[in-house]
């Protein structure tokens, strides 16, 4: 099979994207795959004898299966738990859609079936005064796959999120609804009203899980759409 390469976004910073992101590589190594996985730039991490560490990253690192170093899965790092291109400008540093895609290509020349890069936070999520997270998938020209925290208030976030995507020439290959808030009010009619409205397959809905782990999220999602 062809190599198969996502951009994972989600509709804000807690939709579960790393979540998500680790139940499909395990989906797709279920169905024999080689996965592989990285977060091209994270902030909010812990200093180790390693250097920085991100959980997220560490996350995908666990759940791919090529063995791949840190480095590569999260090559730019930044301790402090904020909006990247702040962590940066406080740690004196810039950031780029030319040098994080770099990054990103070279991850892809990586012998793997399927693959998933994880952004940081949403859609819009900048890196600079002048370029977004957006750009770094434009850059890309990887379809993207939308991660929507379904809570009160998700449809709004899910649609735009979509509608942007959609507006800056990026396939949204597929969207998962992700159950964030067990004591969410009209969730199946939320859930109805996302399928109505989102132009793209529904790869899954994955219900609030008391144990969170991917291997049981991935029981709730389905890679059919995305293998054609």
């Amino acid at each position: 099979m062809a190599k198969k390469t996502y951009f994972i976004t989600g509709t804000d910073t807690d939709a579960g994207k790393t979540l998500i992101a680790c139940a499909l590589l395990a989906k797709a190594q279920q169905e024999g795959l080689i996965t592989a996985a990285m977060k091209p730039i994270s902030a909010g991490c812990e200093l180790t004898d390693d250097g920085l560490r991100n959980d997220d990253a560490l996350q995908l690192q666990s759940a791919m299966s090529l063995d791949l170093p840190y480095e590569v899965v999260n090559p730019v790092a930044f301790a402090p738990p904020v909006a990247p291109h702040i962590a940066a400008m406080q740690a004196g540093k810039s950031l780029s859609v030319h040098r994080l895609s770099g990054f990103c290509r070279g991850f892809n020349m990586q012998r793997f079936d399927f693959g998933v890069i994880e952004g940081a936070g949403g859609w819009r999520v900048p890196l600079n005064p002048r370029e977004t997270m957006a750009d770094l998938a434009k850059e890309l020209q990887l379809p993207a796959i939308l991660v929507v925290g379904m809570k009160l208030g998700c449809i709004n976030h899910a649609l735009l999120t979509a509608e942007a995507i959609e507006r800056d020439g990026v396939k949204l290959a597929g969207w998962v609804a992700n159950r964030i808030d067990p004591d969410m009010s009209a969730f199946d009619e939320n859930l109805m009203t996302l399928k109505k409205l989102i132009r793209a397959p529904l790869l899954g809905e994955v219900p609030f899980l008391k144990e969170v782990s991917y291997g049981a999220a991935s029981e709730y999602l389905t890679l059919d759409a995305l293998m054609t």
